[in-house]
């Protein structure tokens, strides 16, 4: 939950500089900014020769492919909620971690929840194909980098760096977007407040809402982290709603509520779990 609601609250402050700056130029400064503050707070364990651990070329591939899904991710994604509600754009977007956590989806129970996440998900969306295409392609574009985030960022998370990799990730990523984000972003540079609100959104959305996953991705599975990302479409709902009048309609409650009945059976089967094993090491 708090990592949801440092993500959009850094959205909406996004959304309000859409009118002055791109888009993709707010996305780039967004990932520079998280990239700086992220290495700063990880200095000591990335330079200092008695906490430097040795990174192998598996981490660094991984870094890499995690720290560029992640830009593009971020870069998609503005430039869908330029065109589409933040609420329901994020609701779309959760195809990716749904699609991953029915790859890994084991028992009845988790079918269950998977289920009754994916159907409010698909409640929420509400947005015809014909209403707004392009908006539409940015966010399954950005669902896909989702879901490209999950598999990965776990496997940055076990790397077990503290944040020093989701850090040199994004510093690679913003690399990466340089050509897209850098182009539309001439008027900015003279502007030094936007580019301090742009590098903040990155604070925000990515170094403590991706800096949070990172911590509970080491001691979760995919599949579980998956699931209670579904809480992510219905908390952007509540902020669109109290920061830019983005009110839902009845039919949008309904698909919240069955998102949170989805979250709610898979924590039930952890807690049962947990319950038998502990039942079993007392035995």
């Amino acid at each position: 939950m708090l990592s949801a609601t440092a993500q959009y609250i850094g959205a909406v402050i996004a959304v309000n500089l859409f009118d002055q700056v791109n888009p993709a130029t707010v996305a780039w400064f967004r990932v520079i900014g998280a990239s700086i503050a992220l290495i700063a707070i990880s200095s000591r364990r990335l330079f200092h020769r008695h906490h430097r651990q040795k990174w192998t070329r598996q981490d660094f591939i991984a870094m890499t492919v995690f720290g560029v899904a992640t830009a593009l991710m971020n870069t998609f994604f503005y430039l869908a909620i330029d065109r589409l509600p933040l609420g329901k754009g994020v609701a779309i977007e959760f195809i990716g971690p749904i699609a991953v956590a029915a790859v890994r989806t084991r028992s009845r129970r988790n079918a269950v929840a998977l289920g009754c996440a994916a159907l409010g998900v698909a409640v929420l969306s509400g947005v015809e194909i014909r209403g707004e295409p392009l908006g539409l392609l940015y966010i399954f574009l950005a669902s896909a980098m989702w879901a490209t985030y999950i598999v990965v960022g776990s496997r940055v998370a076990q790397q077990n760096r503290g944040v020093s990799g989701l850090g040199v990730g994004l510093a690679i990523g913003a690399l990466v977007i340089t050509p897209v984000g850098a182009s539309t972003s001439g008027s900015v540079w003279s502007a030094p407040h936007l580019i301090l609100a742009c590098m903040f959104v990155g604070v925000m959305s990515n170094a403590i809402g991706y800096g949070i996953d990172q911590s509970v991705l080491r001691r979760i599975p995919i599949r579980r982290f998956s699931v209670l990302l579904a809480l992510l479409p219905v908390t952007a709902t509540v902020i669109a709603f109290i920061a830019l009048d983005q009110k839902p309609q009845p039919l949008d409650l309904f698909g919240m509520a069955l998102v949170l009945v989805g979250v709610v059976i898979q924590e039930r089967e952890t807690l049962d779990n947990h319950l038998t094993e502990t039942k079993r090491s007392v035995r």
